[in-house]
């Protein structure tokens, strides 16, 4: 992964627009990859199995929100956001639901850009259907220049889904390390 350019796809998301007013005031904004991880921006982004998930409810996201300030303050991080193949109404809700503040979340909804990264698994024996694999880069000028993937990644459910590599402990460590020069 390190070296390549992420995918070239649209994210299906939804904006708060005041003049729709009423109850729901979102409108639908396609959002591109060149508009998020472009030229000039350090993206720092994590995926993960799925919204309202047990670890990644309570420890991945909690976990990048804690530490957003300190990752966005060295190594000229611009923003950190959460991908997951769930659609837009998904991750609002679970962003509200977990008092998320800081992290962008990025519906996945199709898994286009989980699927094009090679991280789209098979979570079936789960209920879950196709989902993405656990894992954090850095993304620099719209390349991977850091990739933190957790081990075991396979289609038969046969992991305890792993969370040890893909850390913003470990995220913080490098952006410290490799600051933009």
């Amino acid at each position: 992964m390190l070296g390549r350019e992420v995918p070239q796809v649209v994210f299906k998301t939804r904006v708060r627009d005041d003049s729709i007013g009423g109850d729901n005031p979102f409108r639908w904004q396609d959002v591109t990859t060149a508009e998020i991880f472009g030229r000039g921006k350090r993206i720092v982004a994590f995926s993960l199995p799925g919204a309202f998930t047990p670890t990644c409810s309570n420890e991945q996201c909690p976990g990048f929100e804690r530490l957003y300030d300190d990752i966005k303050g060295h190594g000229g991080v611009d923003e950190v956001y959460c991908i997951a193949v769930n659609d837009a109404f998904v991750m609002y809700q679970w962003s509200l639901k977990l008092g998320l503040k800081n992290i962008k979340m990025l519906p996945d909804g199709s898994g286009r850009f989980t699927r094009l990264m090679g991280m789209l698994v098979d979570k079936d024996a789960l209920g879950f259907g196709y989902r993405s694999w656990r894992y954090a880069m850095v993304v620099d000028d719209g390349v991977v220049s850091a990739w933190f993937e957790e081990p075991g990644i396979n289609d038969d459910g046969a992991d305890q889904d792993p969370y040890t590599v893909s850390t913003p402990e470990n995220i913080l460590g490098w952006v410290r390390a490799n600051p933009v020069r």
